[in-house]
């Protein structure tokens, strides 16, 4: 799409930049993260020598001590009706946080910067949601959702990439992850200018008499929360997929080609995914999508083979383009737009406060059971859940299954 062709109504080349550039920001931001990711399990295992039942913890602790702020964050978005502010507050934290990791010994430490960097995640992800939402009709959402996904996925490519090259110039250097968390903060600068100077608020409108008094969420949305939690019980951090990577054989040097091969898969399929949900349905793609979790999951359970790693990571980015941007697509369609950011807040909270659990059960599974069990465990809870969804699909819309049903454009 050419956004400066005339041919186009103004309103969808605006509405077009500004999913761009949110997606830009989402580029600069992955590439800052995902410098750090397949690294930070290794950092934590094998030069601070935390167990695996303590990174388990500690991760899902930060990721769930974090969510409280994306309930926050999204209620003061559509309180004050204003989104960029807050998601500029929470990628400066993510500056701050990221490059002290470099300079912390201790276990202590490590939790309080990854508080910081979770605060950060916490602060920006439902207002920026709720900026995609605001700027899209339902008719292009999950188009518009797997674009910024793409961009946000491609910046996760780009980190790995870096990361190998600076592993391997560094091969020789025993400070070589701390250059790491260093570099990782010069991204996030251009984040923070493009948000700045090239991302628009989208006005909300002002609330009628009976919005204002009427603050409930419909019942659709939370019973659609409800089937993602327990999904998400079998979902822990993607920590244990790394490390069972390393478990299986995989170089560590290779590590960050791994996870950014997973990453690719995830970019180049957002898009044609995200705009399939358009057409079929949020809900059916997200099935695909869980179906493939599944299976990769299955498939890291009985990996043997160090080139297996290579394939079930590639496969694993199909379950990401089918669910991630999809379900914020759908939560969209769900909820009018003055009550999206409050929507995002509770999803990504609760998403966010399963995480502990999960990865507390992930680690327990790998320590007292075998290196197996999480994964056997997390295929089943993707295939109940999967089954919950069609029951969803079912009875919320038996005469046109095929299609969700937004409530507001």
């Amino acid at each position: 799409m050419d956004v400066n062709d005339k041919s186009i109504p103004a309103a969808k080349r605006v509405a077009f930049n500004n999913v761009f550039f949110i997606g830009l920001i989402s580029f600069f931001g992955g590439i800052s993260q995902d410098l750090i990711v397949p690294i930070l399990p290794i950092y934590l295992a094998n030069v601070l020598h935390l167990d695996k039942s303590f990174i388990g913890l500690s991760e899902g602790l930060v990721t769930s001590s974090a969510s409280i702020f994306k309930i926050v964050s999204g209620y003061l978005s559509d309180r004050f009706r204003s989104r960029k502010s807050i998601v500029f507050i929470g990628y400066l934290l993510s500056l701050i946080g990221r490059p002290l990791l470099a300079v912390t010994t201790s276990s202590s430490a490590v939790l309080l910067l990854r508080f910081m960097d979770g605060v950060g995640k916490g602060i920006k992800d439902s207002p920026k949601d709720a900026l995609i939402a605001d700027t899209t009709t339902a008719a292009t959402r999950g188009r518009s959702f797997g674009i910024a996904r793409m961009l946000d996925t491609f910046g996760s490519v780009v980190g790995p990439i870096f990361l190998f090259v600076i592993l391997y110039l560094l091969r020789d250097n025993d400070l070589k992850y701390h250059y790491v968390f260093f570099i990782a903060a010069i991204p996030l600068f251009f984040t923070l200018a493009i948000l700045q100077i090239y991302v628009k608020e989208t006005p909300l409108k002002e609330k009628t008499k009976s919005e204002s008094n009427d603050p409930m969420l419909p019942r659709k949305f939370y019973v659609f929360l409800a089937i993602m939690v327990v999904f998400t019980l079998g979902n822990s951090s993607d920590t244990f997929l790394i490390l069972r990577a390393q478990n299986v054989g995989v170089a560590v040097l290779a590590i960050p080609l791994v996870y950014a091969l997973f990453n690719f898969f995830y970019a180049t399929a957002s898009v044609p995914l995200g705009s399939l949900s358009d057409r079929i349905g949020r809900e059916k793609v997200i099935i695909l999508g869980w179906l493939a979790y599944t299976l990769a999951y299955l498939g890291f359970a009985v990996a043997a083979q160090a080139y297996q790693i290579w394939i079930l990571f590639a496969f694993y980015g199909i379950y990401y383009a089918t669910t991630e941007g999809v379900a914020k697509a759908l939560i969209a369609d769900l909820v009018v737009s003055e009550h999206r950011g409050k929507a995002y807040g509770i999803y990504n909270s609760v998403i966010g406060l399963i995480a502990l659990p999960a990865s507390v059960i992930a680690g327990f599974l790998w320590d007292a059971v075998s290196a197996s069990a999480p994964f056997f465990f997390g295929a089943m809870m993707a295939a109940i859940a999967t089954i919950l969804l069609l029951v969803f699909i079912r009875y919320f819309y038996p005469k046109s299954p095929s299609s969700s049903i937004s409530v507001s454009q």
